[in-house]
């Protein structure tokens, strides 16, 4: 599989079934409680996880920020996949994939960015975040297993 210039991804495999996993990205609540980096915490206006359906949030940093999210889902393929658009700050595709790896759910986080500009001053920043994402989502599952 290969990497776009404009694209960053991360991996991590899980000791729970891809049932759990898509569970966890597809339940508001679950959902609220990992998504994001380390410290952040989520106020949900609209999540709707199927094709064409609006997911709004505001993202609370740790310092007090507020950062107001507005995604659609672009494809939901139980225990599969997951696509959704990112539109409001900068725009990017996430594409989350689940596969069986070995008894345990190997997901594949994708953040592919339109604008090479923003992906240059995004990706120092998303790099870390994202492993911190996967880190909180695992903290989830092991609760949920």
């Amino acid at each position: 599989m290969t990497v776009a210039e404009t694209e960053l991804v991360a991996s991590r495999e899980f000791d729970v079934p891809r049932e759990l996993v898509f569970r966890a990205w597809t339940t508001p609540d679950l959902l609220a409680r990992w998504w994001g980096p380390k410290g952040f915490t989520h106020t949900f206006y609209e999540c709707d996880v199927r094709p064409g359906g609006a997911w709004k949030f505001t993202m609370h940093g740790p310092d007090g920020t507020d950062y107001p999210n507005h995604n659609v889902f672009v494809e939901v393929m139980p225990s599969e996949r997951i696509v959704l658009d990112h539109l409001s700050g900068h725009e990017f595709r996430i594409t989350a994939t689940f596969e069986d790896f070995e008894g345990r759910t190997k997901v594949t986080f994708r953040q592919l960015f339109k604008i090479k500009e923003e992906f240059e001053q995004a990706k120092p920043i998303c790099l870390e975040a994202n492993e911190q994402q996967l880190d909180r989502l695992g903290k989830v599952l092991a609760d949920l297993a």
